[in-house]
């Protein structure tokens, strides 16, 4: 079984999607992260659960999908999955991670 660790940027992420959805519906806000936050759980036992991340063509980047957001990740040997980034997907990921970056993370 893989360790799922959320990097920070994934948390402000989760922290912004909330804050926004609050305005309007507090407790919807509070169901969706909460939700957001367990949907990569399926990770622990189907680290490949996820398709690969188009933009970066990398067999270790991934992503979950979840209503409207991506949630992408990056499988580390097996042993470890770091969550980068959590999103709506009418963005586009270069908006939130650019090449330079995601070469570095990567």
């Amino acid at each position: 079984m893989v360790e799922i660790i959320w990097t920070d940027n994934a948390i402000q992420d989760l922290i912004e999607i909330g804050e926004y959805i609050s305005h309007d519906s507090p407790k919807y806000s509070e169901l969706t992260i909460s939700n957001l936050f367990d949907a990569p759980s399926i990770l622990l036992n189907h680290p490949k659960a996820g398709k690969m991340v188009p933009e970066f063509g990398l067999q270790t980047v991934r992503e979950l999908l979840y209503g409207n957001y991506r949630i992408v990740y990056r499988i580390l040997n097996y042993e470890r999955i770091d969550i980068l980034t959590v999103h709506n997907c009418s963005r586009l990921i270069r908006n939130v991670i650019s090449y330079d970056e995601a070469n570095d993370i990567f």
